[in-house]
């Protein structure tokens, strides 16, 4: 009498590992359609994260076309200067809104309801945030890229584009971490849109969005120099340069900081390493409220 071979033997846990995962993915993405439907049913916020650094794009652009030639570093003009900055002012606008919808599932009690439901797993609440911002903020930085080019601002190319979604995705994962931590550390909507308003535009003036750091004075060219947002400009901005090519990426400096010189890989390991490190130490709140 022959016995069943060990390989048939039936593996409860490897035949539910893919279920779980599949759950988990379902969950993800009904929650992920659920924050779409609100925007499309309300795409005030898509349309106001695409209007107001299309503004500054003009603005700032026309204010200083006559600037002198040779004024900025690399040459070039101030609109092509100035479109790296707001391409990573959008994503960073809308990622630290991230934790908005976040919050007000707290306050009208929709967060009680799905933390009762029987979810395979709570992560998917935040992975759904994390998709829907990543999104959101890869289309609006992508109509700012488009815009820029029309407007006769340049093309960063197929090699560069690469290089700007990269750089874009790092920084929309830090900052949305950022936010979610705060959506659940704060009591109310109201401060979290005071910790917004606050931080964004000093956030903003205290990079290299608007100038290069040599036309700063020493304290706010070194605030500047260990500015998130500029590790994500100074990239693209070498993206925006001419012919990059993702071969020079690490041999390329970038950035010209009081400390030393950075590359773009050294950049963008600067995002990835923050990233990391705000959703681990978020992790712990998140595990504590999502329970």
């Amino acid at each position: 009498m022959t016995s069943a071979s060990p390989s048939l033997a039936p593996q409860p846990e490897l035949a539910a590992e893919p279920s779980a995962f599949a759950e988990i993915g379902q969950e993800t993405l009904a929650l992920t359609r659920r924050l779409f439907l609100q925007l499309f049913r309300r795409p005030s916020t898509l349309v106001a994260g695409i209007l107001q650094p299309l503004i500054w794009l003009v603005l700032f652009g026309a204010l200083f076309a006559k600037a002198p030639e040779g004024l900025l570093p690399g040459g070039g003009s101030y609109g092509r200067f100035l479109g790296a900055g707001v391409i990573v002012f959008t994503a960073f606008s809308a990622a630290l809104n991230a934790g908005l919808p976040v919050m007000f599932d707290r306050e009208f009690g929709f967060l009680n309801r799905l933390l009762v439901a029987p979810l395979r797993s709570r992560s998917s609440i935040v992975l759904a945030s994390v998709l829907y911002i990543t999104s959101l903020s890869l289309v609006q930085s992508l109509a700012i890229v488009v815009t820029a080019a029309l407007l006769g601002y340049g093309w960063p190319g197929g090699a560069g584009l690469v290089l700007v979604l990269i750089t874009l995705l790092l920084l929309v994962f830090a900052v949305t971490a950022l936010s979610l931590g705060l959506a659940f550390a704060l009591p109310g909507h109201i401060e979290l849109i005071a910790v917004i308003f606050v931080a964004n535009l000093p956030l903003l003036f205290a990079s290299t969005a608007l100038a290069p750091l040599s036309f700063m004075p020493a304290w706010l060219g070194w605030l500047a120099a260990l500015n998130p947002l500029t590790f994500a400009i100074e990239p693209i901005r070498a993206a925006y340069a001419g012919s990059f090519q993702l071969n020079h990426i690490a041999s390329d400096v970038v950035l010209q900081a009081p400390y030393g010189s950075l590359t773009a890989v050294g950049c963008l390991a600067i995002l990835a390493t923050l990233a990391l490190g705000l959703f681990l130490a978020i992790r712990p709140l998140l595990d504590r409220k999502l329970t």
